[in-house]
C-alpha cells in the first residue's frame, strides 16, 4: 500500500464484519438492524413529481435477471431536467448544468417547515424533501462524459441536519486556489452537493428522525442513487470522491469506511433507497472511490475518554484553569488505555500504539506537519523560542482579529527546515489557549450532573420521540436529569445492564456510525484517503484521527493514505484546495479508466 504519510509495516486487522476485539465500552448486538430501523423510520410522503421520473428512457436497466423494481424506477436521473447557469472561475466564464433538488430516496420524510436555529430559526420552503435531496452541477467539459470524477460534499457541522442549499449560483466567481467547489468545476468534475438528516431536525410529527445512523443512511442513499443512474448521468460513479469537514468529516470517514455493509439494509430500506430488494437485500453498491477528510468528529462512543485523557494526562485543564470538572475528567481520561490498547493499532516501527506512546505519536506528527510546512516553501517560517504566532481568527461576516501568543513550545531551524524539539505539555497548552477546552463530558454532556443546555452529541441517539439518550457508559451512569429516559435514575440500570438487553438499541446507532468498527473489516473500504486535523484544532482530540490513520494503515484495501496534521490550522476545512485536488487527480490518474469493467481503484 503506498503510504503518503510514510508508514508502513503493520499487520493488517483481522476480524470479521463490524467487529472490534477489546472493545471496552460499546457492545453491539448486530442482529437488530431491523428493529433500529423501524424505532427510527417515520411517515414517509409522496416523492415530489420532480424528483422523480418513473420509466424514464434513462432509466438504468435491471441486471442478474431480477425483474425491474418499481422503487427503482421512480428514482430514474432524468438527463433533460436541467437548467444552464453561468459562473466564472479563475476569470473564465464556465456554463454549468444546474439539476436541483433531486429527491435520492423514494419514501423521504417529512419535515416541519420551522427548524430550530439561530435567531428564533428557520423556514424551510422544502419540508416533503429538503433533507434528502441533492442539487448536482455538471460543468461545460463533462456535459458527455461519463468518466469524468463526482466530487461528492456533505455539509454537516456538529452532525447537525444538513437542509438542501443553493450551492452553485448564477454569477458566482471562484478562485480554484480557496475554492474547492470551483476547483471541482475547473476540474471537469460533476459537483454533488448533498441535504442529509441528522440531529436537530424536526419531523412534520414533531419528532426527531435524525438520529443515528440517519445520516449516514442517507448519505448512502444518496451513493446508491448515482450508481443506479449511473448510465444516464454524466461523470462516474466508480469514482465518487466524498468531502466533509467536522461532522461532515465524520461522516465522509463511516460512509467510506462501511461500504456496501448490509448492516444498513433494513434503514435503507426504510427510505426507499435505490438497490434494496424486496426481500431486503442489497441490488447495488454504495462502496466509494476516495474521501477527503477535514477534523473528522468520529468515533463518538470514545470520543470523550480520548479528549479527557489528552488534556488532562499532561495537566492542560489545570494549566489553563479549564478543569471545572476535575473527578469527571480523571474518571472519564482513565477509561482510554484499555480502549487504545483494544485497537490493536502499530506504530511506524511495528510496535503497538498505546496510551503510553500515544502522546510520542502526536509529537512527531507534529514535527512531520511543521517540518512539511517549512519545506513547503521559502517564504514560510517559524517563529524562534520566545517569538510570537500571530493568530488570525473571527466568524463569519465579522472582522478578523489578531492576536499574539509566546512560542515557549516548539524549536525550529528555519534555515534547514527542521524542528530540534517540541515540548508536548506547553503545545497542548497553546492549542487550549486558541479557545476554551469544551466541557466534561466533551461530546456526551447532556443529563450529566444536572446539564440540560450542552450542545453536546447527546442528542444524535436514542428513539425519534425522545429528546436525547446517553451513548457512553459513563454519561449513562452519571445521568441524574429525571424523567430524560436515560441514565440509571430512569431505567433502574447501569450501562452494562441496559445494553446487555436485546431491545437496546443506542449501542447499535454509536456502531452504525463509527468508521473504526468498519475499517479492516468485511466492509469495501475506500481505497484512497486524504485526511487532515489542523494542530490548533481543539474540538477533537488529536487520537480520534491519528488513530483512524492507524487503522487505514493496516487495512489491506485501502491503497493510499495522505494524513497529516494541517499546520497552524484549527478546527476548518478545505484551506489546501490545490493540495487536495492534485491529490484527488493523481488517484484518479492511478485507478485508470472508470469504464473498464471491475476497476474500483
Amino acid at each position: 500500500m503506498q503510504r503518503l504519510s510514510a508508514f508502513s509495516g503493520r499487520d493488517a486487522l483481522t476480524r470479521p464484519t463490524g467487529v472490534r476485539p477489546g472493545r471496552p465500552v460499546i457492545r453491539r448486538h448486530l442482529l437488530r438492524g431491523m428493529a433500529v430501523a423501524g424505532s427510527l423510520a417515520l411517515t414517509a410522503v409522496a416523492v415530489p413529481a420532480s424528483a422523480a421520473t418513473a420509466g424514464h428512457p434513462g432509466a438504468p436497466s435491471q441486471s442478474h435477471g431480477r425483474a425491474p423494481d418499481p422503487q427503482d424506477a421512480a428514482l430514474a436521473f432524468d438527463s433533460s431536467a436541467y437548467t444552464t447557469i453561468t459562473v466564472t472561475v479563475d476569470g473564465q466564464p464556465m456554463n454549468v448544468r444546474r439539476y436541483k433538488e433531486i429527491c435520492y430516496v423514494a419514501h423521504p420524510v417529512a419535515a416541519a417547515a420551522q427548524q430550530p436555529g439561530p435567531g428564533g430559526g428557520t423556514t424551510i420552503p422544502n419540508t416533503a424533501c429538503g433533507y434528502q435531496s441533492m442539487n448536482v452541477f455538471v460543468p461545460e467539459s463533462a456535459f458527455g462524459d461519463q468518466r469524468a470524477p463526482v466530487y461528492f460534499a456533505v455539509n454537516n457541522s456538529g452532525w447537525m441536519a444538513s437542509y438542501i442549499r443553493a450551492s452553485v449560483t448564477e454569477g458566482t466567481s471562484y478562485d480554484s486556489s480557496t475554492s474547492n467547489v470551483g476547483a471541482a468545476l475547473k476540474a471537469g468534475y460533476v459537483f454533488v452537493d448533498m441535504a442529509n438528516r441528522s440531529r436537530g431536525l424536526v419531523g412534520a410529527d414533531g419528532s426527531s428522525p435524525g438520529k443515528a445512523p440517519a445520516a449516514v443512511v442517507d448519505a448512502k442513499a444518496a451513493v446508491r442513487y448515482l450508481r443506479l443512474n449511473d448510465a444516464a448521468m454524466p461523470g462516474s460513479a466508480e469514482r465518487i470522491v466524498i468531502n466533509g469537514t467536522s461532522g461532515g468529516g465524520a461522516l465522509v470517514s463511516i460512509l467510506g469506511a462501511s461500504g456496501n455493509s448490509d448492516e444498513y439494509n433494513t434503514h435503507l430500506a426504510a427510505v426507499g433507497a435505490a438497490g434494496i430488494d424486496a426481500k431486503g437485500r442489497s441490488t447495488l453498491r454504495d462502496d466509494v472511490f476516495a474521501v477527503n477528510a477535514y477534523c473528522p468528529i468520529t468515533d463518538l462512543g470514545n470520543a470523550d475518554a480520548a479528549y479527557e485523557w489528552l488534556y488532562n494526562v499532561l495537566a492542560t485543564r489545570d494549566t489553563t484553569g479549564e478543569n471545572p470538572s476535575p473527578a469527571d475528567a480523571a474518571a472519564i481520561a482513565a477509561q482510554f488505555p484499555a480502549y487504545e490498547r483494544g485497537l490493536g493499532l502499530r506504530n511506524p516501527d511495528g510496535s503497538r500504539l498505546t496510551a503510553t506512546n500515544m502522546l510520542d505519536a502526536i509529537r512527531k506528527e507534529v514535527i512531520r506537519s511543521a517540518e512539511s510546512y517549512l519545506k513547503a516553501d521559502p517564504a514560510h517560517s517559524i517563529p524562534p523560542l520566545g517569538g510570537t504566532f500571530e493568530i488570525q481568527s473571527g466568524g463569519p461576516g465579522g472582522p478578523p482579529t489578531t492576536t499574539s501568543y509566546i512560542n515557549d513550545w516548539i524549536d525550529a531551524d528555519n534555515a534547514t527546515g527542521t524542528v530540534r524539539s517540541v515540548d508536548m505539555a506547553k503545545y497542548l497548552a497553546f492549542v487550549a489557549s486558541q479557545a476554551t477546552l469544551k466541557t466534561t463530558p466533551a461530546f456526551d454532556a447532556v443529563g450529566v450532573n444536572g446539564n440540560t443546555t450542552s450542545g453536546t452529541e447527546t442528542n444524535l441517539f436514542g428513539p425519534p420521540d425522545q429528546k436525547y439518550m446517553n451513548y457512553t457508559e459513563y454519561s449513562w451512569n452519571h445521568n441524574d436529569v429525571a424523567g430524560d429516559g436515560s441514565g440509571i435514575d430512569d431505567t433502574g440500570l447501569t450501562w452494562d445492564q441496559y445494553t446487555s438487553r436485546k431491545s437496546t438499541t443506542v449501542d447499535d446507532q454509536v456502531h452504525l456510525i463509527n468508521p473504526m468498527d468498519f475499517i479492516g473489516t468485511g466492509a469495501d473500504t475506500a481505497p484512497h484517503w486524504y485526511v487532515r486535523n489542523g494542530t490548533r484544532d481543539r474540538d477533537t482530540s488529536f487520537v480520534v484521527s491519528l488513530n483512524l490513520d492507524r487503522a487505514l494503515a493496516a487495512d489491506k484495501q485501502v491503497k493510499d493514505v495522505d494524513y497529516q496534521l494541517a499546520w497552524n490550522q484549527p478546527h476548518a476545512g478545505n484551506y489546501d484546495v490545490p493540495e487536495a485536488m492534485a491529490w484527488i487527480a493523481k488517484a484518479v490518474r492511478s485507478a485508470g479508466d472508470p469504464l473498464t469493467s471491475g476497476s474500483r481503484g
